[in-house]
């Protein structure tokens, strides 16, 4: 059993201990973790940025090339919306397998 003197020198060296498992356990993988959903996070930022403007330029470059009418950029419209619809689909379905 221990002195009732060693009693303070045990408790700094049950606190150092938890404070050391603490960082070792806990923060340094937390770290890690953090770091790579950043990375997730903005490659998935900057592909959907680049999905966004190649829908776009589709759009603008249908209205170019069919006549102009305003029913012609509604038809642009709905082949751009369609475009973009299979194209998620088939990133989800490939995504499934």
């Amino acid at each position: 059993m221990a002195d009732p003197a060693e009693i303070p020198q045990i408790a700094n060296e049950l606190a150092d201990l938890s404070r050391e498992y603490l960082s070792q356990e806990v923060v340094e993988p937390a770290k890690r973790l953090g770091k790579h959903a950043g990375m997730g996070i903005g490659g998935a930022m900057v592909l959907s940025f680049g999905a966004f403007l190649l829908a776009w330029g589709v759009y603008h470059g249908l209205k170019l090339i069919l006549p102009q009418s305003a029913w012609y950029v509604v038809l642009a419209r709905f082949l751009t919306a369609i475009g973009c619809f299979a194209a998620a689909g088939t990133a989800v379905w490939r995504m499934q397998k």
